[in-house]
């Protein structure tokens, strides 16, 4: 079975066309299931027949864990789920949260400790397994939590691990960065698909001078 191994978002380019807005394939290579080593592996498909299915080289998707377990990993994702529910973002892309925190947790023993003990909570209030509890029970946990050091720590690395990737913009219809691009002022800045397009009045033509 071939998989996409998971980048590191950050090093991905924007993931729209400059001229039109489309959205381009998405950068992720194919590797072997066996090439992925590490703690833990999170891994799953991507629906097909949806956006990014159609985008991505394969359906299939694998994600290395260095520090942390696939079962933590899992419980990551569910609460990521439970802070910023979209029900059109796939597990792929919420797998970056874990890998994220994944990060931290390799690079400091107090993140690692912090988040393995987050999570233990949320497993133990759950009644064993968050990431298998229902829907309701997750809400429950994770509100139990709000304002601990734990929950802002997940809730904190949401905003860019879940939005700031390429399936995320293909997903959402943003066109990326402008800025490189000469700006959005000869570009144009209504490229979403699901907002009607403004008047005139309220988009004049631009003044160039």
């Amino acid at each position: 079975m071939r998989v996409i191994p998971i980048a590191d978002p950050a090093s991905a380019a924007a993931g729209c066309g400059e001229e039109s807005g489309e959205v381009r394939k998405v950068n992720l290579p194919l590797a072997r299931r066996d090439f992925l080593k590490g703690s833990g592996l999170l891994f799953g498909t991507l629906a097909t027949g949806s956006l990014l299915a159609g985008l991505a080289p394969s359906t299939a998707w694998a994600l290395e864990l260095k520090k942390l377990s696939a079962a933590e990993g899992s419980a990551l994702m569910a609460m990521g789920r439970v802070l910023y529910p979209h029900e059109k973002l796939p597990d792929a892309v919420y797998a970056l949260l874990a890998k994220d925190l994944d990060g931290k947790a390799a690079g400091d023993a107090g993140a690692a400790k912090l988040l393995a003990d987050g999570i233990a909570w949320l497993n133990q209030s759950a009644g064993g397994n968050f990431a298998k509890a229902r829907a309701a029970r997750r809400l429950e946990t994770v509100r139990g939590m709000e304002g601990t050091a734990f929950f802002n720590t997940v809730r904190g690395q949401c905003v860019t691990s879940l939005y700031d990737n390429d399936m995320a913009y293909a997903v959402f219809g943003y066109p990326g960065s402008a800025w490189e691009k000469g700006g959005y002022i000869t570009r144009g800045f209504q490229d979403l698909k699901w907002l009607p397009a403004p008047s005139k009045e309220a988009s004049p033509p631009p003044y160039m001078g």
